[in-house]
């Protein structure tokens, strides 16, 4: 089997991209920097580019024989294309980052370490990123100032930034919460109503590479509010028997 056997690698790393030609070969590597001496795989996911990112990628495979890549066929959103890299990943336990090179990769392993210490907490699931200090436009960060505070007082998820792309958790959890369009926004609220532990912990945040962001501050809101009514009311309906036992 490429690289390592499946049943070795204690981590997969997703990343999702569209339009990143000029940013994917400088994030692969920093990955691989900062893994170094795990075993490790890194999932790129190209959702449809339009730009030069799919060939790019299939270049680097000679020099990182970790790396896998993922080509969806058409344009489906970042949240789709996370799903088919963690349902592609090896690993138990995923991380992901997003794919402008804004996360930091040396992040990555403080995140792991958190989640998978031997004194964690029962049903600690995921531990995500916190920005710190944002390298964004003073009115992008006011968006989503905004939108965070409308978001936690509703779903009462403490997540103070949830468009932190940055995030380290078990693979089996995250299949088994609903997908829809967006809920990478969403997975603290959709943890916790499942009865799962989240954590938080700060993390680097750097000016965007090259591209351009796929999102706005309108367009962004006006996902949000149609959003927003769905989770509150997958909350609302869902029921947790607290796990089950076989007898």
């Amino acid at each position: 089997m490429d690289w390592l056997v499946a049943d070795s690698l204690e981590f997969s790393v997703v990343v999702p991209v569209h339009n990143e030609a000029g940013n994917v070969e400088q994030l692969a590597s920093e990955i691989a920097r900062a893994l170094d001496g795990r075993a490790f795989e890194m999932i790129f996911v190209d959702d449809a580019s339009t730009d030069d990112t799919r060939t790019q990628l299939a270049s680097l495979k000679a020099r990182f024989p970790m790396l896998r890549v993922l080509g969806h066929r058409k344009n489906s959103g970042q949240s789709r294309a996370i799903r088919s890299g963690i349902l592609a990943a090896r690993a138990p336990v995923v991380g992901t980052l997003d794919g402008d090179g804004q996360n930091d990769p040396a992040d990555l392993p403080d995140l792991y370490r958190q989640l998978t210490r031997a004194d964690a907490p029962h049903g600690l699931k995921m531990v995500m990123g916190r920005r710190g200090s944002r390298k964004d436009t003073a009115w992008k960060r006011f968006g989503s100032r905004f939108a965070n505070r409308i978001r936690k007082r509703l779903l009462k998820d403490d997540c103070d930034d949830s468009g932190c792309g940055i995030k380290v958790m078990d693979r089996a959890t995250f299949l088994l919460l609903p997908y829809f369009d967006h809920m990478h926004r969403y997975m603290p609220a959709l943890m916790r109503a499942d009865g799962h532990l989240v954590e938080f912990r700060e993390v680097n945040h750097r000016p965007r590479g090259e591209g351009r962001s796929k999102y706005t501050n309108f367009g962004r809101l006006k996902d949000a509010l149609s959003d927003l009514r769905g989770v509150m009311w997958l909350i609302r309906r869902r029921r947790n028997p607290g796990g089950a036992d076989e007898i």
